[in-house]
């Protein structure tokens, strides 16, 4: 019978994690946003307005964000790798008793662990120095203009709501509009992102669903307080 290769949710991590976080702050930050100047009772083109600039300025900063951090993340991976190079050409005998010594602490006997490390650095010495010792492999090897794109489209398709309605939404109960479609919105995402990464649906869509509602309850009352009663 033909095996085919497990598919693996730790594979999905890096794309997952820049998109889920990009939708949430996405929704959040420009609901939170739309919730505290509509709080204040101004006119349907302030809200509109608002809701458009939290979504592009939010989208373009987490674009921005998560490049610059995923790429400090890529230049300490390359370092590392090219310090790792210079020893293997330096001191490769000392590198290959590291390396043994890696398989020996996850129980292999000593024998086998040298023997493992003689073969495995014939085969690709610096592939299995990366992978072994610095914990460096394709699944977590940083990628930073993939992670900025996942988390500008992400943050942008989760403002879009937000932002639609704000566009569709009576002004007298736009604080109330703005929080339901948000929550219901946020369960979904947090069903569909643990059901992508094998994670408990219930937990996660109460988690997701109780901190959204703290931070849209904080804005509002800002709004409140600052502005005019909600009518």
């Amino acid at each position: 019978m033909h095996h085919q290769l497990e598919k693996h949710y730790v594979n999905r991590i890096g794309w997952l994690r820049a998109a889920v976080l990009g939708a949430n702050d996405g929704l959040l930050s420009t609901t939170s946003i739309v919730i505290g100047v509509a709080a204040a009772q101004p006119e349907r083109t302030t809200i509109v307005l608002a809701a458009l600039a939290g979504m592009i300025a939010g989208a373009m900063s987490m674009a921005a964000g998560e490049y610059v951090s995923v790429s400090s993340q890529e230049d300490t991976e390359k370092a590392d790798l090219k310090r790792e190079q210079r020893e293997l050409e330096e001191m490769p005998e000392v590198e290959l008793k590291e390396l043994a010594k890696v398989y020996e602490r996850r129980g292999v006997s000593k024998e086998t662990a040298l023997q493992v490390a003689v073969e495995l650095t014939a085969h690709d010495a610096l592939g299995a120095h990366a992978h072994d010792e610095l914990g460096i492999n394709e699944i977590t090897q940083a990628k930073p203009l993939q992670a900025a794109v996942a988390s500008f489209g992400s943050f942008a398709l989760g403002a879009s709501l937000p932002f639609i309605l704000s566009l569709l939404a009576p002004i007298g109960q736009m604080v109330y509009y703005q929080y339901g479609f948000s929550i219901v919105f946020l369960m979904v995402l947090g069903a569909v992102s643990a059901k992508t990464g094998g994670s408990n649906i219930g937990i996660a869509m109460l988690r997701i669903c109780f901190w959204g509602t703290v931070a849209m309850g904080i804005t509002a009352l800002a709004g409140h307080f600052f502005g005019v009663n909600i009518s």
